[in-house]
């Protein structure tokens, strides 16, 4: 089945994206990468939670209905219904995260982004100056993660700015023009602490990495 981040830009703004990326890497050292995935995290928890909540609820109703409220039938049979209903809070996936808090979204969202950042070979440039702008579909969250280099520059709060701005066109539909925008001006830092030094190349890919 095919992935949600593959069709979440369409060609012709994948191909702006890469455009605008080759801009920024034109007037610094600094390697930006736009990835999109299409969760975070699977949220097993939820499905276990959705199913004692909804084996109990369902196992409550019976046992009001034909057993006069009693445990003796409460009991068995909630642990009977738990594994129907987990199986259905498995295959539709918003009902498994409704039950996920936000700060468990948000922390899942930033150990997935922190993780690619790793995979995708940020941490290995040369100066240390990789940038990430990370898209989680699922929990409709974005992070910007930057390596040591431009942390000394740049702070997470500054970077948390240009998150902000992608999140709020994403949900106003605009997600291509507000992450090139913020990227652009992600750049504009950059050029100014991180200017393009003789012999540098391009270190990391420009397309967008979907997962």
């Amino acid at each position: 089945m095919a992935r949600k981040s593959e069709h979440f830009f369409t060609k012709e703004e994948k191909e702006r994206i890469v455009n605008t990326t080759r801009d920024i890497e034109s007037r610094t050292t600094g390697e930006v990468v736009v990835m999109v995935v299409d969760r975070s995290d699977d949220y097993l928890d939820g499905e276990v939670i959705g199913g004692v909540l909804g084996g109990s609820l369902i196992s409550m109703i019976i046992t009001e209905l034909f057993f006069h409220a009693s445990m003796w039938f409460f009991i068995p049979l909630a642990f009977i219904f738990f594994f129907p209903v987990r199986i259905l809070f498995r295959k539709v996936r918003p009902l498994r995260t409704a039950l996920i808090s936000s700060r468990r979204r948000e922390h899942a969202v930033r150990h997935r982004a922190i993780r690619a950042f790793h995979e995708k070979g940020l941490t290995r440039t040369r100066d240390h100056t990789g940038v990430l702008f990370f898209i989680s579909l699922l929990e409709h969250k974005v992070w910007v993660l930057a390596d040591r280099g431009i942390h000394e520059k740049i702070g997470q709060e500054t970077l948390n700015t240009f998150a902000l701005q992608v999140s709020k066109g994403i949900a106003e539909g605009r997600a291509c023009n507000s992450l090139c925008e913020a990227m652009r001006g992600a750049g504009d830092l950059l050029a100014v602490h991180f200017p393009l030094k003789p012999g540098d190349s391009d270190e990391l890919p420009n397309s967008v990495i979907t997962e």
